[in-house]
Formats: C-alpha cells, sequence, structure tokens
C-alpha cells in the first residue's frame, strides 16, 4: 500500500503580496489598513496582487504584533428593538470606516449575562466596550466596569458611579415635550405607561412628566402610572390595566414606541380608536412610527445619532489617546402625527 502525503500549502504572506506588487512592506501595510496617503494606483496595485495570491489578512498575528486586536465589543439590551437595531446602525458603520470590527452581544436585559459577556470580550482583547446597560444594573457590574483597563462608553443609558463617557438622550425634555402637547390639548388625566421603574432611563421620564404637570398646575394620578416591559406586550398588557381604572385616562404617554404599538393594540381591542377617543405619545421616533396605523406622534431620539457619537468617542481614546470624559446629551424633538393632532 502507498500512502501519499498531500504537502501544506504554504500561507501567503503580506512580504509576498508586497514583492508581488513591486512595494514595500509598509506600503502594502497600509494598503491593508486603507490609509488615505497611499495613491490610487499603489492601492489598486496591492489590491490585484491581493486577489491574485490570495492573501488573507492574519488578524491573529496582527494583534500580536500591535496589541490591538481592532475590535469593539457593543453591548446591548436587546437586538430585536428597533430602537437597538439604529443605534447598532451608527456604531458599525461608524466603526468600519474607522477599521474596526464589531463584536457583538445581547443582555436581554439580565444583568448577569452583562457581568459574563464584558468578562468574555475582555478576555478576547477587545480594544474598547460600547455598552447599552441592563436596566437593573447594580454595584457588582459598577464595579467590574470601573476595574477594566479598556475604555468604555455607555450609551442610551446612564448608570450612577460608573467612571466613563455616555451618550444619551435627553428624557426629561422629551418627556416634557410629549406630556406638555398633551396637556395643552385639554387632557387633565394623563396615563404613563411601560418602562421599568429602576432604569435610568424610566425615571428621567418620570422626571419630564411630573415637571410637565407642575408647570400646567395639574395634578398627577399615580394610579395611572403603570410600569411593565418596554415591549409591544408590555404596551398591551399596561393599558388593559389602566382601562380598568374607575376614572381612566383621555391621554397616554408611552415609554417607548414599542411599547405604543402594543398600547394602540390593546386599544383596538376595546374598540377605542387612537387620535379620536383618546391621544397617544410615543418615544423614540423608530421608522415604524410613522407607518404604523394611525401614524404615530412620538419624540425623536435619534438613536443611529447617539451610536455614531459613541463609536467616534471611542474610536479618539484609542486613537487620539483622548482622556477628557465625555457626556453628550442631545436635543429630542416632537413629532405630531394622527394619534395625537
Amino acid at each position: 500500500m502507498v500512502i501519499f502525503l498531500k504537502q501544506k500549502k504554504r500561507r501567503i504572506t503580506l512580504q509576498d503580496v508586497a514583492k508581488h506588487a513591486g512595494v514595500s512592506t509598509s506600503t502594502a501595510s497600509l494598503v491593508i489598513r486603507n490609509h488615505p496617503r497611499i495613491s490610487d494606483a499603489t492601492k489598486q496595485k496591492v489590491l490585484n496582487s491581493i486577489e491574485e495570491l490570495g492573501y488573507v489578512y492574519d488578524r491573529v498575528a496582527a494583534k500580536l504584533r500591535s496589541q490591538s486586536s481592532k475590535i469593539i465589543g457593543v453591548i446591548v439590551t436587546d437586538i430585536s428593538n428597533k430602537f437597538i437595531s439604529e443605534f447598532l446602525i451608527g456604531v458599525q458603520q461608524t466603526l468600519e470606516k474607522m477599521d474596526y470590527t464589531v463584536l457583538l452581544g445581547t443582555t436581554f436585559d439580565s444583568v448577569s449575562k452583562q457581568e459574563r459577556l464584558i468578562s468574555t470580550m475582555v478576555e478576547h482583547r477587545v480594544d474598547g466596550l460600547i455598552i447599552n446597560a441592563a436596566s437593573k444594573t447594580n454595584k457588582s457590574t459598577i464595579s467590574q466596569l470601573n476595574h477594566l483597563e479598556l475604555p468604555v462608553v455607555l450609551a442610551n443609558r446612564e448608570v450612577e458611579h460608573v467612571n466613563c463617557d455616555y451618550v444619551g438622550i435627553d428624557y426629561i425634555k422629551g418627556t416634557y415635550l410629549a406630556v406638555s402637547h398633551l396637556l395643552k390639548k385639554g387632557h387633565t388625566r394623563i396615563a404613563f405607561l411601560g418602562g421599568i421603574k429602576m432604569s435610568s432611563t424610566w425615571k428621567d421620564r418620570m422626571k419630564g412628566f411630573q415637571k410637565a404637570h407642575d408647570n400646567a398646575g395639574v395634578a398627577v394620578d399615580k394610579s395611572l402610572i403603570i410600569d411593565g416591559l418596554p415591549t409591544s406586550e408590555g404596551g398591551v398588557q399596561t393599558v388593559l390595566e389602566v382601562l380598568k381604572n374607575p376614572n381612566p385616562p383621555t391621554a397616554i404617554f408611552c415609554f417607548s414606541d414599542l411599547v405604543a404599538f402594543g398600547v394602540l393594540q390593546g386599544l383596538g381591542m376595546q374598540g377605542i380608536i387612537p387620535g379620536q377617543d383618546i391621544d397617544i405619545v410615543g418615544f423614540d421616533n423608530i421608522p415604524e412610527a410613522e407607518i404604523y396605523h394611525p401614524p404615530l406622534t412620538t419624540v425623536s431620539s435619534f438613536p443611529r445619532t447617539i451610536g455614531i457619537k459613541a463609536a467616534t468617542i471611542l474610536y479618539n481614546k484609542l486613537e487620539q489617546d483622548d482622556s477628557i470624559q465625555q457626556r453628550i446629551i442631545l436635543n429630542p424633538e416632537l413629532v405630531i402625527r394622527e394619534t395625537s393632532t
């Protein structure tokens, strides 16, 4: 019996590419990293050699040489949430332009999963983290984040006592705009439905809710404030509950657009017409809000812009050694549509 041993194919190196293209290895490396100082003609020569030779970038080797993985860990609560997906588009598109890869993790709003994901990403040598924190983030996670030796940017949901940058929307002002709009229409019984009370985003919305009532000289009826999951299912549950109130609301402020969609569904189950029998306002202005039936009055919170700014801050920390801690708060805008014209 004759055994034929197949010779292992040698891996094509960057040096091979450089020799084939007739350039230096450092020039070939700059082309790989899409450096702007390389001319289009030189870039094309190197890219042609890469394709012809079948060169594959060895990221592991590059990581060992540079001590940088060029990978950013991004941790979010729920990728199915349209607000989060818009935020992720902003993050990923920005980091890709800067030659970074995104490693994504989803917590489903679980603190224990969040802590495991942070540890796992650090073990995989990510260069930095962008985190949309779980609503019940506790002292354990705070301590974990404060002891990390890499830059962290929190987005959308602020966590007290965490020593890092933050990008978000002015939830107090956004809610104030929404509720003031309803109060100016003559509503005095306004419900606040959805959201988890322990989260900073719910607390800030509650401050805006109270401030709008105080400025209008209208008392808040606490029986109309019902927290719940920030989902469509949570919206259905909370609206059916608030409608059992002996003196039900004439208008509803919803924690988010997703909650509002559930509220609209629940009202339909009861034969109540939004925009006619009761006014509804959401929060976030995700793309579906405009095409929903009826189109939803809501507060624009610019999730994609938040993602872009969070990614840019982290990039500057890594590439420019920017040590200044930033807290960027975007201004919300009220968009009036058929659910509260």
